[in-house]
């Protein structure tokens, strides 16, 4: 949340108001959309790898395919790239119609703080279904030896 606050994406905002519009039941793509940009935030400048940055940032903390959809909303690097959308293709190109429509979707997207609980869900969610790191590195869970 403090890194969203910081970053203040109103644009970020708007798309993930659209998403919770057209697709209420589908929770990570909304954030994926709300989260789009943080890369940007993360290491300022390197434009070419922020959705990937972004990715690596939520992974930990919001799970594997929040990480792929943001990942996957940036446009194609020329090379082609190794990363395809598959199973998440129609999500991904809803992901990106929704980001081009937010530039004039009106002003009331809400407010940030009307996403925490909606991150808490889903972050609750990663960490039970096994996502072994925190969100800082560190493993989560118990800790076994496997000698």
């Amino acid at each position: 949340m403090e890194l969203l606050r910081a970053g203040r994406d109103d644009h970020a905002l708007r798309t993930a108001a659209l998403l919770r519009r057209s697709h209420p039941a589908d929770k990570e793509l909304q954030l994926a959309g709300l989260l789009q940009d943080i890369g940007r935030m993360l290491r300022p400048g390197d434009g070419a790898r922020h959705a990937v940055l972004a990715a690596e940032a939520v992974r930990p903390l919001l799970g594997e395919r929040v990480a792929r959809l943001v990942r996957l909303q940036a446009p194609a690097p020329a090379d082609g790239g190794a990363d395809r959308p598959g199973e998440d293709a129609e999500a991904v190109a809803t992901l990106r119609q929704a980001r081009e429509a937010a530039g004039a979707f009106g002003p009331d997207a809400g407010v940030l703080e009307d996403w925490r609980p909606l991150l808490e869900l889903v972050a609750a969610g990663s960490c039970r279904a096994g996502n072994a790191i925190g969100p800082l590195g560190s493993p989560r869970g118990p800790i076994t030896d496997v000698r």
